[in-house]
């Protein structure tokens, strides 16, 4: 399976959130941001662009993964490195004019993919002629779900960390949705479960991780994830490989793995 996207370039979806079992492995928010750094800045460094489906809050992973593709602004000739994906529920809440004066900053580096109500895509000039509001409970479920498949069509592979379960808008959590996407179009998705949350939980379904001692935790969709097995996650890492991938609490190990499932899927990424 070849991971090159439209004109030859691997796009890499991130997918995280903050965990609700961080303060239990002895870990803080600031370790997931770490780690999604840590991420981000090798993918960047081996030639891959980056992808996030987030908001545009202050300290969040949207303003993080911009803030790094700032620093190989300088060795790259054109392109962007980094899109946000804003779902429909997400932008029409945020007045136009902010939208349009943070997308004009971003300059040639990162861009903002707004997704309409419809489900495609939205010019910025469209946006701007709609008044913001505050978007209903169906539209939060629709829109992200929405922005979640666009987003999938245009990626080349997926990486899983962290992930609330409790207090989500959509359908589902997020991370689940996501991954489910990936898993049923056989996109190659990596599954890190040293943060715990939505992303372990998954893990743990399909079989790469024993439970947790006393843990029975439910959340919407988890069902969704029974039939399928370490081999769909179609990643170039064998079943004892993603057993680590889904158990490290080393950030260091854990991208040597992801980058070394790249580099054998043949998208000209070297392995660490």
């Amino acid at each position: 399976m070849s991971l090159t996207g439209t004109q030859g370039q691997n796009v890499i979806a991130i997918s995280t959130s903050d965990s609700p079992d961080m303060a239990h492995l002895g870990l803080s928010a600031s370790h997931l941001q770490e780690a999604v750094a840590d991420f981000a800045i090798y993918l960047l460094a081996s030639g891959a662009s980056l992808s996030y489906g987030g908001d545009l809050r202050r300290r969040g992973f949207t303003e993080l993964l911009f803030d790094l593709v700032m620093r190989y602004r300088q060795q790259e000739e054109t392109g962007v490195r980094v899109t946000d994906y804003l779902a429909w529920p997400v932008h029409i809440g945020i007045a136009a004019d902010d939208l349009h004066e943070h997308n004009a900053n971003l300059v040639e580096f990162a861009r903002l993919v707004l997704i309409g109500q419809d489900g495609g895509r939205m010019s910025m000039e469209d946006r701007q002629a709609l008044a913001s509001r505050e978007p209903t409970d169906d539209e939060w479920s629709a829109g992200l779900t929405s922005m979640r498949q666009v987003m999938r069509r245009e990626t080349t592979s997926r990486i899983a960390l962290g992930g609330r379960v409790e207090g989500y808008k959509g359908a589902m959590p997020g991370i689940a949705e996501e991954s489910l996407l990936s898993l049923r179009a056989g996109q190659p998705l990596f599954l890190i479960g040293g943060f715990g949350g939505c992303t372990r939980d998954i893990a743990e379904t399909v079989g790469l991780v024993d439970a947790w001692s006393g843990n029975s935790r439910t959340w919407c969709g988890r069902e969704w994830f029974e039939p399928y097995e370490p081999e769909d996650l179609h990643n170039g890492l064998s079943t004892e490989e993603n057993r680590v991938l889904a158990s490290t609490p080393h950030i260091d190990q854990a991208v040597s793995l992801v980058m070394m499932g790249l580099h054998r899927l043949g998208n000209g990424i070297t392995a660490t």
